[in-house]
């Protein structure tokens, strides 16, 4: 059993957070790899579930989407509910059909903020993707190129004004760092307040790239 596998374990006896349901956040800045994190482990937990906060924000407004986060994905969870979004669709910049998100045993919600202030009262735990903004938002840029050049310009500004005024990581339970092959997690600021101890988990699978 890899690392990844018992951490995968530990997220299932945790106790419930929304309704029945155990909401683990993936945060992180943009290119710092939440999505390929969120799906590696939802893979090791039957498939969980994962709702990708880039579904909900647009162009028009990056970080206020918790109010239709609330009414369509966090009230129905908390009733046992399957949730219903309609996903922004970024070419369009419409909002497409809208989609399912499962209740299952445990929920991944990976993507920019998705620690923030108003969701941690509903999570089981708090992940943090610990790249810097600038090597994050680098990889970015290299992974989209040169046409969303402007995007990434008013996005990081965006982010940083965000994360200045309700950060994420210092209130995180684990913070993950990608490897060469693999990951490694450490305790979380949250996790370690008041105690002089520090836990490193090793999984040796390479992600891809």
């Amino acid at each position: 059993m890899n690392d990844l596998s018992l951490l995968a374990a530990r997220l299932r006896t945790l106790a419930p957070s929304c309704g029945p349901v155990r909401l683990i956040a993936v945060d992180g800045h943009a290119g710092s790899g939440k999505s390929t994190f969120a799906s590696r482990l939802a893979a090791l937990l039957d498939d969980a579930p994962v709702l990708h906060l880039d579904d909900l924000a647009t162009h028009e407004s990056f970080f206020t989407w918790v109010d239709r986060l609330s009414k369509q994905v966090i009230g129905p969870l908390s009733r046992g509910e399957c949730a219903r979004y309609a996903p922004y669709d970024w070419t369009t910049r419409t909002f497409a059909a809208p989609r399912t998100l499962e209740s299952a045993p445990v929920v991944l919600i990976e993507g920019v903020g998705a620690g923030r202030r108003a969701l941690r009262p509903h999570l089981a735990r708090l992940l943090w993707m610990d790249l810097a903004a600038a090597e994050s938002w680098e990889r970015g840029r290299r992974r989209d190129g040169p046409a969303l050049a402007a995007f990434w310009d008013g996005w990081t500004a965006a982010e940083a004004e965000h994360f200045s005024a309700d950060p994420s990581r210092s209130h995180a339970d684990a913070l993950v760092r990608q490897l060469p092959m693999g990951y490694e997690w450490l305790e979380g600021p949250d996790a370690a307040a008041g105690a002089n101890r520090s836990v490193t988990q090793r999984d040796h699978i390479a992600p891809p790239y």
